[in-house]
């Protein structure tokens, strides 16, 4: 059995050889580079593929796979929109994902930084740089006088849930599909109105499916509280940025942490030279502000969840392989 893993970086070279020493049955081959139209010929003469979906799968690359006879394809990430359904179906290529490798990682990240927001410690970390170290005019806020208002109850926003109660806030959910053990406390909401207009504080945990982009735009931020918080360690699709940066111009909103940005691809997880040197003007324009957190897309990167994400996608791609079944599969 041969199994090519696309995009491997080292911090998770150790987990890769640690699941080959417990699986000496299968070949791996590194390729370090990401699955595209210029990697895709590596993949001839293998039974399955590993990667991590960053940039696009499209149709030239799923075509590729499938006259390879390759049909079976495991992400080590949870996301697949940026597959080509239509032609992963055509070529009968089977997708699996990691849908949770690690929760905590995730609704930990969301929850450092609300309390950075309420506590000003970027702008206090501006001013001991120039070596101010006063207190005013910067006067931080409790959680625990505010309501948290998380859109999206699975695996992520559950655990999210549990630790903003932990820190004594009032929480507010939306979902379009209840959790039921959530639902018994009463949490939920109605709409999503119903939650911009009643949170302190929003903190995003949905799919990027179609429906969901640009869910949070002009509209929906002039129903949210005036002097509110987002924060989106979801997608960046869900955000309408030119919308987000009116709405911190306005001061309608009172600050925002992403994690996530929607045009993230080619710019996070990487190194520029300068401040100047980054690509991206919204992104620069919101990194300068002091009441903006933004962290390129590491509320997944733990230990426990890259190994998670490692070995879990190894082993679908391995039962695939063996048996074509898999309890990963995504339906496209």
């Amino acid at each position: 059995m041969k199994i090519i893993a696309y995009g491997i970086r080292n911090d998770e070279m150790p987990y890769l050889k640690e699941w080959e020493q417990k699986n000496p049955e299968v070949e791996v081959k590194v390729e370090t580079k990401l699955l595209d139209s210029s990697t895709v010929e590596e993949a001839n003469g293998f039974d399955g593929v590993v990667a991590y979906q960053q940039k696009p799968y499209t149709k030239e690359i799923l075509d590729k796979l499938g006259s390879f006879n390759i049909k079976y394809l495991s992400l080590r990430n949870v996301g697949v929109d940026n597959i080509d359904a239509d032609a992963a179906k055509a070529n009968g290529i089977t997708v699996t994902n990691v849908p949770a490798y690690s929760p905590n990682a995730i609704a930990e990240l969301a929850i450092t930084e609300i309390m950075r927001l309420l506590r000003n410690t970027k702008r206090f970390e501006d001013k001991q740089r120039s070596g101010d170290l006063r207190w005013a005019p910067e006067i931080g806020q409790e959680l625990n006088s505010k309501t948290v208002g998380v859109f999206g109850t699975g695996r992520i926003g559950h655990v999210l849930v549990d630790i903003c109660r932990g820190f004594g806030a009032k929480v507010i959910a939306y979902d379009p599909f209840r959790n039921p053990e959530l639902e018994k406390q009463g949490i939920y909401v109605d709409t999503p109105d119903d939650l911009y207009k009643q949170a302190d504080i929003i903190s995003l945990h949905a799919p990027a499916v179609k429906e969901n982009e640009h869910m949070v735009n002009e509209k929906t931020l002039s129903e949210m509280k005036d002097g509110s918080y987002i924060i989106n360690a979801a997608r960046g699709s869900l955000i309408d940025t030119d919308a987000l940066i009116k709405a911190l111009d306005s001061g309608k909103l009172a600050g925002a942490a992403l994690d996530t940005y929607e045009s993230e691809v080619g710019v996070f997880n990487v190194n520029f030279d300068s401040f100047d040197d980054i690509s991206d003007d919204r992104l620069k324009n919101l990194m300068s502000r002091d009441n903006v957190l933004i962290t390129p897309h590491i509320a997944f990167y733990t230990e426990t969840a890259v190994r998670n994400m490692v070995t879990l996608s190894l082993d679908a791609n391995r039962d695939l392989i063996n048996t074509g079944k898999s309890d990963k599969i995504v339906k496209l």
